[in-house]
């Protein structure tokens, strides 16, 4: 198995995803015109939310904010200027869309990266990559009172689903860490931009009358 390679490479991608989720967050605060602390706390739980119940279901070791603090400070600094910035958008709901297909994307990679270097199962890591790139937008989503995008006819957990699936199957085939990682994020990205795009959506469950048994 190969993972990805390079852990400046790592960092420097995960405190982007984490900038990302945390501008995403930050915006949905700027929906809900709070003050500046209520888009420090979105941006913040956005940000490192899924990232940190994915270490806890690993258990491996401390949360990775609590370990490296730079992530809570790059949450609080994205957060910070996005209430500054906020009203230069036209349509805050649509960005808040693409930062989250964005986020989500380098997320279900990063999770699942993670799961495989503790030596998890490969469909743990799967799994570990669709919580770690959808529960900071479910969180986010909970506390600024907004529908969640996985309740919604949404091709959302679908999307990190397949970006997972495929970072996965390349490393498990030892493909070369970056290609893994960029096929992986293109896939998932790819999907998900085409479902906000052309409104894309799974067939919904239809409610029918029961079988008559008697």
């Amino acid at each position: 198995m190969q993972t990805l390679s390079g852990m400046d490479f790592l960092i420097a991608v995960d405190h982007l995803a984490v900038a990302v989720f945390a501008v995403s967050g930050a915006l949905v605060a700027s929906r809900k015109q709070m003050d500046i602390f209520g888009f420090v706390l979105l941006g913040t739980v956005t940000g490192v939310g899924g990232g940190t119940i994915r270490d806890l279901l690993l258990g491996d070791g401390a949360v990775n904010w609590v370990q490296q603090p730079s992530y809570v400070a790059v949450c609080i600094t994205a957060a910070a200027v996005t209430y500054f910035a906020a009203h230069l958008f036209q349509s805050r709901y649509r960005l808040i869309l693409w930062l989250d297909a964005l986020g989500l994307s380098l997320f279900c990679i990063l999770g699942a990266e993670k799961a495989l270097a503790v030596g998890a199962h490969p469909l743990v890591a799967v799994i570990m990559g669709i919580v770690t790139g959808t529960f900071g937008g479910i969180i986010r989503d909970v506390l600024g009172g907004e529908v969640s995008l996985i309740l919604r006819k949404e091709i959302y957990v679908t999307a990190a689903l397949a970006g997972a699936l495929v970072f996965v199957g390349l490393s498990l085939a030892g493909a070369g860490g970056l290609l893994a990682f960029g096929s992986g994020f293109l896939c998932c990205f790819a999907v998900r931009a085409l479902a906000i795009r052309f409104g894309w959506s799974l067939p919904a469950y239809r409610a029918r009358e029961g079988r008559d048994v008697s």
